[in-house]
Protein backbone atom coordinates (compact mmCIF):
# COMPACT_ATOMS: atom_id res chain seq x y z
CA UNK A 1 0.00 0.00 0.00
CA UNK A 2 1.38 3.37 -1.25
CA UNK A 3 0.38 6.68 -0.85
CA UNK A 4 -0.27 8.25 -4.53
CA UNK A 5 0.69 12.02 -3.33
CA UNK A 6 3.47 11.37 -0.93
CA UNK A 7 3.28 15.56 0.33
CA UNK A 8 1.22 16.34 3.93
CA UNK A 9 -0.89 19.18 3.54
CA UNK A 10 2.09 21.22 4.68
CA UNK A 11 4.37 19.66 1.88
CA UNK A 12 1.04 20.55 -1.02
CA UNK A 13 1.14 24.37 0.53
CA UNK A 14 4.53 24.57 -0.11
CA UNK A 15 4.49 23.09 -3.53
CA UNK A 16 1.69 25.52 -4.50
CA UNK A 17 3.28 28.47 -2.64
CA UNK A 18 6.29 27.59 -4.66
CA UNK A 19 4.23 28.12 -7.86
CA UNK A 20 2.52 30.73 -7.08
CA UNK A 21 6.20 32.46 -6.56
CA UNK A 22 7.13 31.62 -10.07
CA UNK A 23 3.70 33.33 -11.45
CA UNK A 24 4.26 36.31 -9.49
CA UNK A 25 7.98 36.79 -10.18
CA UNK A 26 7.08 35.84 -13.82
CA UNK A 27 4.50 39.07 -14.19
CA UNK A 28 5.96 41.25 -11.10
CA UNK A 29 9.66 41.25 -12.40
CA UNK A 30 10.57 40.13 -8.76
CA UNK A 31 14.11 37.70 -9.37
CA UNK A 32 13.84 36.79 -5.49
CA UNK A 33 10.73 35.64 -6.12
CA UNK A 34 11.68 33.03 -8.35
CA UNK A 35 14.70 31.79 -5.62
CA UNK A 36 12.29 31.71 -2.50
CA UNK A 37 10.16 29.55 -5.03
CA UNK A 38 12.97 27.54 -6.03
CA UNK A 39 14.02 26.75 -2.31
CA UNK A 40 10.89 25.44 -1.98
CA UNK A 41 10.73 22.95 -4.38
CA UNK A 42 14.44 21.88 -3.62
CA UNK A 43 13.51 21.38 -0.13
CA UNK A 44 10.36 19.40 -0.97
CA UNK A 45 11.95 17.33 -3.41
CA UNK A 46 14.70 16.79 -0.56
CA UNK A 47 12.61 15.46 1.72
CA UNK A 48 11.01 12.79 -0.62
CA UNK A 49 13.93 12.20 -1.59
CA UNK A 50 15.33 11.37 2.17
CA UNK A 51 12.46 9.21 2.40
CA UNK A 52 12.16 6.53 -0.42
CA UNK A 53 16.34 6.12 -0.61
CA UNK A 54 16.30 5.97 3.01
CA UNK A 55 15.00 2.34 3.88
CA UNK A 56 14.76 -0.33 2.28
CA UNK A 57 13.42 -3.64 4.39
CA UNK A 58 14.40 -7.25 3.56
CA UNK A 59 11.88 -9.38 6.18
CA UNK A 60 9.19 -9.20 8.69
CA UNK A 61 8.49 -12.64 10.81
CA UNK A 62 5.72 -12.86 13.42
CA UNK A 63 6.05 -15.29 16.74
CA UNK A 64 2.78 -16.37 18.88
CA UNK A 65 2.64 -17.22 22.60
CA UNK A 66 1.20 -19.51 22.40
CA UNK A 67 1.20 -20.33 19.10
CA UNK A 68 -2.71 -21.12 19.08
CA UNK A 69 -4.90 -18.30 19.91
CA UNK A 70 -8.32 -19.13 21.70
CA UNK A 71 -11.84 -17.27 21.47
CA UNK A 72 -11.56 -14.62 24.45
CA UNK A 73 -8.26 -15.16 25.07
CA UNK A 74 -5.43 -13.19 24.96
CA UNK A 75 -2.27 -13.86 22.77
CA UNK A 76 1.06 -12.23 22.44
CA UNK A 77 2.93 -11.09 19.30
CA UNK A 78 6.51 -10.41 19.05
CA UNK A 79 6.86 -8.91 15.37
CA UNK A 80 10.69 -8.93 14.18
CA UNK A 81 11.35 -5.88 11.00
CA UNK A 82 14.49 -6.32 9.87
CA UNK A 83 15.78 -3.16 7.97
CA UNK A 84 18.61 -2.08 5.62
CA UNK A 85 19.09 1.47 5.12
CA UNK A 86 22.40 3.33 4.32
CA UNK A 87 20.79 6.93 5.42
CA UNK A 88 19.23 7.82 8.80
CA UNK A 89 15.74 7.69 8.87
CA UNK A 90 13.20 9.57 11.02
CA UNK A 91 10.74 8.02 13.29
CA UNK A 92 7.18 7.24 12.22
CA UNK A 93 4.03 4.82 13.35
CA UNK A 94 3.30 1.47 12.32
CA UNK A 95 0.32 -1.04 12.12
CA UNK A 96 -0.71 -4.01 11.75
CA UNK A 97 -3.55 -5.13 10.05
CA UNK A 98 -6.02 -7.23 12.03
CA UNK A 99 -8.69 -9.44 10.44
CA UNK A 100 -12.32 -9.35 11.75
CA UNK A 101 -11.40 -13.04 13.73
CA UNK A 102 -8.99 -10.96 15.78
CA UNK A 103 -9.23 -7.27 18.27
CA UNK A 104 -6.41 -5.64 19.44
CA UNK A 105 -4.13 -2.46 19.56
CA UNK A 106 -2.12 -2.87 16.51
CA UNK A 107 -0.37 0.02 16.31
CA UNK A 108 2.06 2.26 17.85
CA UNK A 109 4.95 4.35 17.46
CA UNK A 110 8.02 3.12 15.05
CA UNK A 111 11.54 4.45 15.79
CA UNK A 112 14.25 6.16 13.83
CA UNK A 113 17.03 4.28 12.85
CA UNK A 114 20.84 5.69 12.52
CA UNK A 115 22.77 4.81 9.20
CA UNK A 116 24.00 1.19 8.42
CA UNK A 117 26.84 2.23 6.17
CA UNK A 118 28.67 0.46 7.92
CA UNK A 119 27.23 -2.75 8.06
CA UNK A 120 28.92 -3.30 4.57
CA UNK A 121 27.79 -2.26 1.10
CA UNK A 122 24.23 -1.79 0.56
CA UNK A 123 23.93 -0.80 4.27
CA UNK A 124 23.87 -3.03 7.64
CA UNK A 125 20.53 -4.24 8.36
CA UNK A 126 18.60 -3.03 11.68
CA UNK A 127 16.20 -4.75 13.85
CA UNK A 128 13.45 -3.28 14.96
CA UNK A 129 11.17 -5.74 17.76
CA UNK A 130 7.55 -4.67 17.89
CA UNK A 131 4.72 -6.26 20.23
CA UNK A 132 1.55 -6.38 21.24
CA UNK A 133 -1.72 -8.34 22.37
CA UNK A 134 -4.31 -9.56 20.03
CA UNK A 135 -7.72 -11.57 21.30
CA UNK A 136 -9.57 -14.25 19.25
CA UNK A 137 -13.42 -12.58 18.40
CA UNK A 138 -13.93 -15.50 16.28
CA UNK A 139 -12.64 -19.78 15.48
CA UNK A 140 -11.01 -20.30 12.35
CA UNK A 141 -7.66 -19.27 10.85
CA UNK A 142 -6.66 -15.79 10.09
CA UNK A 143 -4.23 -14.06 8.68
CA UNK A 144 -2.58 -11.11 10.70
CA UNK A 145 -0.83 -8.65 8.06
CA UNK A 146 0.88 -6.63 6.21
CA UNK A 147 2.56 -4.24 8.68
CA UNK A 148 2.26 -0.48 7.19
CA UNK A 149 5.02 1.96 8.30
CA UNK A 150 4.26 5.28 7.95
CA UNK A 151 7.15 8.03 8.31
CA UNK A 152 7.43 11.61 7.42
CA UNK A 153 10.50 13.75 6.77
CA UNK A 154 11.64 16.57 9.71
CA UNK A 155 9.76 19.34 8.06
CA UNK A 156 6.85 17.75 8.13
CA UNK A 157 6.36 17.87 4.15
CA UNK A 158 6.47 14.50 2.94
CA UNK A 159 4.81 10.90 4.23
CA UNK A 160 5.97 7.60 2.95
CA UNK A 161 3.84 4.27 3.96
CA UNK A 162 4.61 1.42 3.03
CA UNK A 163 3.49 -2.50 3.57
CA UNK A 164 5.43 -5.13 3.87
CA UNK A 165 4.11 -8.33 2.52
CA UNK A 166 4.64 -10.41 5.22
CA UNK A 167 1.39 -12.26 6.40
CA UNK A 168 0.84 -14.57 9.03
CA UNK A 169 -1.98 -16.86 9.46
CA UNK A 170 -3.16 -17.50 13.46
CA UNK A 171 -5.21 -20.58 14.58
CA UNK A 172 -8.18 -18.97 16.61
CA UNK A 173 -9.58 -22.13 18.64
CA UNK A 174 -12.56 -22.60 20.30
CA UNK A 175 -13.05 -21.27 23.78
CA UNK A 176 -12.59 -23.79 26.89
CA UNK A 177 -14.84 -23.24 29.80
CA UNK A 178 -13.87 -24.75 32.63
CA UNK A 179 -16.03 -27.22 34.17
CA UNK A 180 -16.75 -29.03 37.60
CA UNK A 181 -15.19 -31.88 37.55
CA UNK A 182 -16.85 -35.68 37.14
CA UNK A 183 -14.93 -37.38 40.08
CA UNK A 184 -18.26 -37.13 42.74
CA UNK A 185 -20.01 -39.20 40.65
CA UNK A 186 -16.95 -41.76 39.75
CA UNK A 187 -19.06 -45.12 41.25
CA UNK A 188 -21.75 -43.66 38.39
CA UNK A 189 -19.49 -42.61 35.47
CA UNK A 190 -16.92 -45.43 35.52
CA UNK A 191 -14.77 -43.89 38.23
CA UNK A 192 -11.21 -41.88 37.76
CA UNK A 193 -8.43 -43.50 37.01
CA UNK A 194 -7.77 -46.27 39.54
CA UNK A 195 -4.99 -49.26 40.14
CA UNK A 196 -5.96 -53.15 41.27
CA UNK A 197 -2.86 -54.49 42.52
CA UNK A 198 -2.22 -58.27 42.16
CA UNK A 199 0.53 -58.96 45.20
CA UNK A 200 2.68 -62.44 45.45
CA UNK A 201 3.66 -62.67 49.04
CA UNK A 202 3.03 -60.00 51.43
CA UNK A 203 5.89 -57.17 51.30
CA UNK A 204 7.25 -54.98 48.26
CA UNK A 205 10.16 -57.20 47.87
CA UNK A 206 7.84 -59.90 46.40
CA UNK A 207 6.77 -57.99 43.86
CA UNK A 208 7.49 -59.28 40.03
CA UNK A 209 9.27 -57.57 37.81
CA UNK A 210 10.06 -57.89 34.72
CA UNK A 211 12.55 -56.71 31.61
CA UNK A 212 11.98 -53.33 30.50
CA UNK A 213 10.17 -53.09 27.11
CA UNK A 214 9.47 -49.65 25.03
CA UNK A 215 6.38 -47.77 25.68
CA UNK A 216 6.83 -48.97 29.56
CA UNK A 217 6.53 -46.08 31.69
CA UNK A 218 9.50 -45.00 33.95
CA UNK A 219 7.61 -44.85 36.51
CA UNK A 220 7.13 -48.37 36.87
CA UNK A 221 11.01 -49.00 36.85
CA UNK A 222 11.85 -51.72 39.93
CA UNK A 223 14.81 -50.22 40.68
CA UNK A 224 16.14 -53.06 43.37
CA UNK A 225 15.69 -55.50 40.74
CA UNK A 226 17.38 -53.28 37.94
CA UNK A 227 20.19 -53.11 40.16
CA UNK A 228 20.16 -56.60 41.19
CA UNK A 229 19.89 -57.58 37.26
CA UNK A 230 21.69 -55.20 35.92
CA UNK A 231 19.15 -54.01 33.40
CA UNK A 232 15.87 -52.19 33.71
CA UNK A 233 13.26 -53.83 35.02
CA UNK A 234 9.77 -52.81 35.81
CA UNK A 235 7.27 -53.71 37.95
CA UNK A 236 4.03 -56.22 37.02
CA UNK A 237 1.66 -55.12 40.32
CA UNK A 238 0.39 -52.32 38.78
CA UNK A 239 -2.95 -53.24 36.27
CA UNK A 240 -3.79 -49.78 35.25
CA UNK A 241 -7.70 -49.77 34.08
CA UNK A 242 -8.18 -46.32 32.11
CA UNK A 243 -12.31 -45.56 31.84
CA UNK A 244 -12.90 -44.31 28.64
CA UNK A 245 -15.52 -41.79 27.19
CA UNK A 246 -17.34 -40.71 24.03
CA UNK A 247 -18.58 -36.89 23.10
CA UNK A 248 -20.01 -37.10 20.20
CA UNK A 249 -20.77 -33.66 17.97
CA UNK A 250 -23.65 -33.93 15.91
CA UNK A 251 -22.83 -31.55 12.64
CA UNK A 252 -25.97 -31.62 10.98
CA UNK A 253 -26.57 -28.63 8.99
CA UNK A 254 -30.25 -29.62 9.82
CA UNK A 255 -29.90 -28.37 13.54
CA UNK A 256 -27.64 -25.65 13.01
CA UNK A 257 -27.85 -23.46 10.10
CA UNK A 258 -26.70 -22.75 6.56
CA UNK A 259 -23.91 -20.50 8.46
CA UNK A 260 -22.40 -23.61 10.04
CA UNK A 261 -21.56 -25.02 6.84
CA UNK A 262 -19.82 -22.35 5.47
CA UNK A 263 -16.91 -21.05 7.47
CA UNK A 264 -15.84 -21.43 11.41
CA UNK A 265 -17.65 -19.04 13.51
CA UNK A 266 -20.20 -17.82 11.54
CA UNK A 267 -23.43 -19.76 13.64
CA UNK A 268 -23.30 -18.85 17.42
CA UNK A 269 -25.04 -21.86 18.16
CA UNK A 270 -23.00 -23.88 16.57
CA UNK A 271 -19.94 -22.00 18.13
CA UNK A 272 -21.77 -22.86 21.35
CA UNK A 273 -21.66 -26.21 20.31
CA UNK A 274 -18.29 -26.69 19.32
CA UNK A 275 -17.04 -24.55 22.60
CA UNK A 276 -19.14 -27.16 24.79
CA UNK A 277 -17.66 -30.20 23.37
CA UNK A 278 -13.68 -29.16 23.67
CA UNK A 279 -14.48 -27.58 26.92
CA UNK A 280 -16.01 -31.63 27.90
CA UNK A 281 -13.45 -32.79 26.80
CA UNK A 282 -10.72 -30.87 28.49
CA UNK A 283 -12.62 -31.90 31.49
CA UNK A 284 -12.94 -35.49 31.02
CA UNK A 285 -9.43 -35.70 30.20
CA UNK A 286 -8.11 -33.91 33.30
CA UNK A 287 -10.43 -35.97 35.34
CA UNK A 288 -8.48 -39.31 33.54
CA UNK A 289 -10.76 -40.41 31.25
CA UNK A 290 -9.42 -41.79 27.86
CA UNK A 291 -11.64 -39.74 25.47
CA UNK A 292 -12.61 -40.48 21.80
CA UNK A 293 -14.39 -37.31 19.87
CA UNK A 294 -16.73 -38.01 16.97
CA UNK A 295 -19.47 -36.86 15.08
CA UNK A 296 -23.19 -38.52 15.05
CA UNK A 297 -22.09 -40.88 11.92
CA UNK A 298 -18.44 -42.24 13.95
CA UNK A 299 -16.12 -40.06 11.77
CA UNK A 300 -13.46 -39.25 14.01
CA UNK A 301 -13.08 -35.99 14.76
CA UNK A 302 -10.22 -36.32 17.26
CA UNK A 303 -8.25 -38.97 18.20
CA UNK A 304 -8.15 -40.98 21.28
CA UNK A 305 -6.63 -39.02 24.01
CA UNK A 306 -5.44 -40.58 27.11
CA UNK A 307 -6.66 -39.55 30.19
CA UNK A 308 -4.15 -36.56 31.85
CA UNK A 309 -3.35 -35.88 28.76
CA UNK A 310 -3.92 -31.88 28.38
CA UNK A 311 -0.99 -31.57 25.79
CA UNK A 312 -2.96 -33.88 23.32
CA UNK A 313 -6.52 -31.95 24.43
CA UNK A 314 -4.64 -28.74 23.37
CA UNK A 315 -3.50 -30.28 20.07
CA UNK A 316 -7.19 -31.53 19.45
CA UNK A 317 -8.12 -27.54 19.96
CA UNK A 318 -6.14 -26.62 16.82
CA UNK A 319 -8.07 -29.20 14.84
CA UNK A 320 -11.29 -27.80 16.03
CA UNK A 321 -10.31 -24.25 14.89
CA UNK A 322 -11.70 -25.43 11.34
CA UNK A 323 -14.65 -28.06 12.15
CA UNK A 324 -17.67 -27.14 10.79
CA UNK A 325 -21.32 -28.51 9.82
CA UNK A 326 -22.61 -30.94 7.10
CA UNK A 327 -25.18 -31.40 5.05
CA UNK A 328 -26.57 -34.51 6.09
CA UNK A 329 -28.40 -35.50 9.12
CA UNK A 330 -27.48 -38.76 10.82
CA UNK A 331 -27.71 -38.51 14.38
CA UNK A 332 -30.33 -41.59 14.37
CA UNK A 333 -27.69 -43.36 13.04
CA UNK A 334 -25.79 -43.39 16.62
CA UNK A 335 -27.28 -45.92 18.73
CA UNK A 336 -25.79 -48.56 16.31
CA UNK A 337 -22.18 -47.17 17.18
CA UNK A 338 -22.51 -48.34 20.70
CA UNK A 339 -24.55 -52.00 20.27
CA UNK A 340 -23.25 -54.66 22.48
CA UNK A 341 -20.46 -52.70 24.05
CA UNK A 342 -21.01 -50.59 27.63
CA UNK A 343 -18.85 -47.51 27.95
CA UNK A 344 -18.74 -44.93 30.71
CA UNK A 345 -19.60 -41.20 30.10
CA UNK A 346 -21.43 -40.39 26.44
CA UNK A 347 -22.00 -36.22 26.35
CA UNK A 348 -23.94 -35.41 22.80
CA UNK A 349 -24.09 -32.29 21.35
CA UNK A 350 -26.70 -31.46 19.18
CA UNK A 351 -28.36 -28.50 17.87
CA UNK A 352 -32.09 -28.75 17.39
CA UNK A 353 -33.21 -31.46 19.30
CA UNK A 354 -36.35 -32.90 18.83
CA UNK A 355 -38.93 -35.04 20.76
CA UNK A 356 -38.10 -38.12 17.63
CA UNK A 357 -34.28 -37.80 18.83
CA UNK A 358 -35.07 -38.72 22.44
CA UNK A 359 -36.31 -41.62 21.24
CA UNK A 360 -34.02 -42.46 18.59
CA UNK A 361 -31.54 -41.96 21.05
CA UNK A 362 -32.88 -43.88 23.86
CA UNK A 363 -30.83 -47.25 23.52
CA UNK A 364 -27.69 -45.14 23.51
CA UNK A 365 -28.34 -44.31 27.18
CA UNK A 366 -28.59 -47.85 28.10
CA UNK A 367 -24.82 -48.45 27.32
CA UNK A 368 -23.28 -45.45 29.23
CA UNK A 369 -22.47 -45.10 33.32
CA UNK A 370 -23.18 -41.39 32.12
CA UNK A 371 -25.29 -40.22 29.38
CA UNK A 372 -25.42 -36.56 29.11
CA UNK A 373 -27.51 -34.12 26.13
CA UNK A 374 -26.44 -30.52 25.91
CA UNK A 375 -28.93 -28.96 22.84
CA UNK A 376 -28.77 -25.41 22.14
CA UNK A 377 -32.32 -25.64 20.78
CA UNK A 378 -34.79 -28.11 21.77
CA UNK A 379 -37.94 -28.37 20.76
CA UNK A 380 -41.30 -29.10 22.61
CA UNK A 381 -40.59 -31.77 25.24
CA UNK A 382 -37.93 -33.31 23.55
CA UNK A 383 -35.35 -32.93 26.59
CA UNK A 384 -37.42 -34.34 29.02
CA UNK A 385 -38.45 -37.21 27.13
CA UNK A 386 -34.65 -37.61 26.61
CA UNK A 387 -34.47 -37.73 30.45
CA UNK A 388 -37.44 -40.05 30.85
CA UNK A 389 -35.24 -42.73 29.00
CA UNK A 390 -31.94 -42.20 31.05
CA UNK A 391 -30.19 -39.19 29.94
CA UNK A 392 -28.89 -36.14 31.56
CA UNK A 393 -29.69 -33.22 29.83
CA UNK A 394 -29.00 -29.70 29.94
CA UNK A 395 -29.78 -26.24 27.12
CA UNK A 396 -26.91 -24.91 26.33
CA UNK A 397 -27.03 -20.96 24.94
CA UNK A 398 -24.06 -18.82 23.31
CA UNK A 399 -25.13 -16.30 25.56
CA UNK A 400 -25.01 -18.52 28.88
CA UNK A 401 -22.19 -19.61 31.38
CA UNK A 402 -21.83 -23.25 30.15
CA UNK A 403 -20.49 -24.02 33.34
CA UNK A 404 -23.65 -23.49 35.20
CA UNK A 405 -25.66 -25.84 32.76
CA UNK A 406 -23.04 -28.45 32.78
CA UNK A 407 -22.96 -28.47 36.78
CA UNK A 408 -26.53 -28.50 36.90
CA UNK A 409 -26.52 -31.62 34.46
CA UNK A 410 -24.00 -33.78 36.18
CA UNK A 411 -25.41 -32.77 39.96
CA UNK A 412 -29.32 -33.31 39.28
CA UNK A 413 -29.02 -36.10 37.29
CA UNK A 414 -31.98 -36.67 34.88
CA UNK A 415 -33.23 -32.91 35.27
CA UNK A 416 -34.86 -30.80 32.87
CA UNK A 417 -32.02 -28.03 32.99
CA UNK A 418 -32.90 -24.85 30.70
CA UNK A 419 -28.96 -23.20 30.66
Amino acid sequence: MRRAWPLTVRGTGAVVLAIGCFIVANEAGIVELMYFGILLLATVAASVASLYLGRRTDVVTRSLVPDVAAVGRETMVSVRVGVRTALPTPPGTWRDALPKGLRGVTEGPFPALGSGLRGGAGGGERVVNLTYTITGARRGVHSIGPLTVTSSDPFGLARRTIAFSGRTPVTVAPAVIDLSPLIDYAGATGGTLHTTTNQIGQGADNLVARPYAPGDSMRRIHWRATAHRDELMVRQEEQESTPEATVVLDRSAERWSAEAVREPGADPAFEAGVSACVSVVARLVHDGYAVEVIDSEGHVLAERIDGGDMTEVDRMLAQFATVTAQRDDLLGRLPRLFTGISTGPVVVIVGRFEPVDADALAPVAHHSTMPLVLSTDPVGDALDRAADHGWHIARIDPDRDLSVAWGNAVGRGVSHVLG
